[in-house]
């Protein structure tokens, strides 16, 4: 059985005092296992570590993209596109009640029913359904998209018992986009 766990490993029985000694032998192969697996998750781990100087570097050439990105004359041909939102306001904590929020991602849509209670400690409670989507539709006409988009809305509510319901919502892209009015937004293609 020891030899099966570690079969490059040189086990040996050794007589205990008061025992069989199998559990010794166990507990060594077991722990040569580890420090061997330790050591290679550690090699990989080397190749991703970056030096000071290195992480320095990357700090200066992001900021520098950012800096690309919020300039007029170079906002085109940066890799870090700094849009305006026009979020109006943010969460202060005493928000309650009932809440939608959607997640639209690579190749599946997320409905979620958040509850925020303010009692004594803020409380969520969070429902979800996740809509897979086929590559016609998110490859398609921004109407058909959010023509989806809104029967998985509907379909979600209906699915909780809230059908009709008119609830405050907050949208996620997974993409780029340029939020051009506060309902008005342009997807952006890669540079």
């Amino acid at each position: 059985m020891v030899r099966r766990l570690v079969p490059d490993c040189d086990v040996r029985f050794l007589q205990s005092q008061h025992g069989s000694g199998k559990g010794a032998a166990m507990v060594t192969a077991v722990a040569y296992r580890l420090a061997t697996q330790h050591a290679e998750r550690q090699r990989v781990l080397d190749t991703l570590r970056l030096s000071r100087e290195q992480l320095l570097e990357v700090k200066r050439r992001l900021t520098e993209e950012m800096a690309r990105g919020l300039s007029k004359q170079t906002h085109d041909q940066t890799s870090v596109k700094m849009l305006p939102t026009y979020v109006r306001s943010t969460p202060d904590g005493t928000e309650q009640g009932d809440f939608l929020a959607l997640d639209l991602g690579g190749s599946s849509f997320r409905v979620l029913l958040v509850r925020l209670k303010n009692e004594k400690k803020q409380k969520v409670d969070m429902h979800q359904k996740i809509y897979s989507i086929d590559q016609d539709t998110l490859q398609g006409t921004g109407e058909e998209l959010f023509n989806y988009i809104v029967y998985c809305i509907a379909d979600f509510l209906d699915y909780r018992g809230m059908s009709g319901a008119s609830l405050p919502l907050g949208f996620t892209f997974s993409f780029p986009c340029d939020q051009t009015k506060l309902n008005e937004v342009t997807f952006c293609l890669p540079v």
